[in-house]
């Protein structure tokens, strides 16, 4: 377990006044959706990458954008269709001339290398494209034609998906929801935000995002969040929460038992603490309560419990087992 937090006072100061200007950055293009702006910024401090759901013509693609640009980072956007193929996504050799008027095969970068990378419905994307990503998700690293590149830090992915109901759609594999440390759904706007922003974005000039932070002062963010103290406790709540996502497991509650196929991974223990270390820094705290992992668990857990045909007939979703678990384990 880890030992008293090294992070400094000043320094746990610094960082929340960064992500204090940052927010405020955001917040001069991007409207509404308090709550869904919170759970992004809470997975970029931890260094996860999120999944969104919602219907087109949300702000998701706004988002991310404005998001790259207030931290001056890359921005490289795919939009994923049928025809979509992984060198689209990964890059590969490219015949190039050489100074000497010959010909030469010489690596030409995809958009994978870069430092915010939106995988816009990366639904609608063929199950082997979609793979192209996972390695690059886990280990921030690229092996094509048999040699591994690294992607430079920061390396954040935000993908949105459609609602799996609408047509031309390719359910994520499990191995892939396991590499999002969140998914989010994207609710539509309520009648004051659709004024605001039937209000600011329809006139001739827009705000535009500026650059409030650098990818250093990210990187120190992320440090901090990856030193802050986490006591033995909270390493406990956040191990019998993914037990009881388990059906064989006595932790589980009964609906588990009874809908749930497979529970959460490894992964999911590792994104709880995580995200509930980046929960504790935005709460000005330099150590991780029960409560933070509380309340960051249904966005960690909801996508990676696998349900049964029993689920579909009781007409059980993973949001109710998840909301069982936390009830059954309150602390």
């Amino acid at each position: 377990m880890t030992g008293p937090s090294s992070v400094t006072p000043e320094r746990l100061a610094t960082a929340r006044a960064d992500l204090a200007r940052l927010e405020a950055g955001i917040r001069t293009v991007y409207i509404g959706q308090d709550a869904l702006l919170h759970d992004v910024l809470t997975g970029l401090v931890a260094g996860g990458h999120l999944l969104l759901e919602g219907s087109p013509g949300l702000g998701k693609t706004l988002l991310v954008k404005t998001l790259a640009a207030c931290l001056g980072l890359d921005f490289r956007r795919i939009q994923f269709t049928p025809d979509l193929m992984p060198s689209d996504i990964t890059g590969g050799p490219s015949m190039v001339k050489t100074p000497d008027g010959g010909t030469a095969l010489q690596f030409r970068p995809g958009p994978v290398f870069t430092h915010v990378l939106l995988a816009d419905e990366i639904n609608r994307g063929t199950p082997k494209t979609q793979s192209a990503l996972l390695e690059a998700m886990a280990e921030r690293a690229v092996t094509v034609a048999g040699e591994r590149r690294r992607l430079e830090p920061p390396f954040f992915v935000l993908a949105t998906q459609n609602p799996i109901e609408m047509e031309g759609t390719y359910p994520l594999p499990e191995a892939q929801l396991d590499r999002f440390m969140f998914k989010m759904t994207v609710p539509f706007p309520g009648r004051e935000v659709l004024m605001r922003i039937g209000d600011e974005t329809t006139r001739t000039r827009q705000a535009a995002p500026e650059q409030v932070l650098t990818k250093e002062q990210l990187l120190d963010i992320q440090a901090v969040v990856a030193e802050l103290h986490t006591p033995e406790p909270a390493f406990d709540y956040a191990a019998r929460l993914v037990l009881a996502t388990h059906p064989d497991r006595p932790e589980a509650p009964d609906l588990v038992q009874r809908t749930v196929r497979f529970g959460a991974s490894p992964r999911a223990m590792q994104a709880l603490v995580r995200a509930g270390r980046a929960r504790a820094l935005l709460e000005g705290r330099k150590h991780v309560a029960t409560e933070d992992i509380r309340v960051v668990a249904p966005l960690v857990l909801t996508h990676r419990v696998v349900l049964g045909f029993e689920a579909q007939l009781d007409r059980v979703g993973a949001a109710d087992v998840v909301a069982a678990v936390l009830q059954q384990h309150r602390s």
